[in-house]
């Protein structure tokens, strides 16, 4: 969030969590990713692909471009929003994270 490391998204074998930094929620000026996230210390759960992260992927011809640059399925929206979100219109950016730097 504007460049500064805001929360932790993570895909396993059954769905999704996001869960806020604590350095980040402990910040006066934090502020949350989305209206449907709020600041909290607990994780977000969810099967699906949270919607606002989702509606961060490009549609239509750019996703079109992105699956066939890519090699990218549609389907998964986690390799997409890694692949296509590291420099998005807006103050959220998503980057992959090597496990060393949790």
């Amino acid at each position: 969030m504007k460049e500064i490391t805001a929360g932790w998204l993570v895909q396993d074998d059954k769905g999704y969590s996001f869960v806020y930094d604590d350095a980040y929620l402990q910040r006066d000026n934090a502020e949350a990713v989305s209206l449907t996230l709020p600041l909290r210390e607990r994780h977000y759960i969810s099967s699906t692909l949270f919607s606002f992260f989702d509606g961060l992927i490009p549609e239509g011809w750019l996703l079109d471009i992105a699956e066939k640059n890519w090699k990218l399925n549609s389907r998964d929206r986690m390799g997409l929003l890694l692949s296509c979100c590291r420099d998005c219109i807006g103050a959220v950016s998503v980057h992959p994270v090597k496990e060393e730097e949790l």
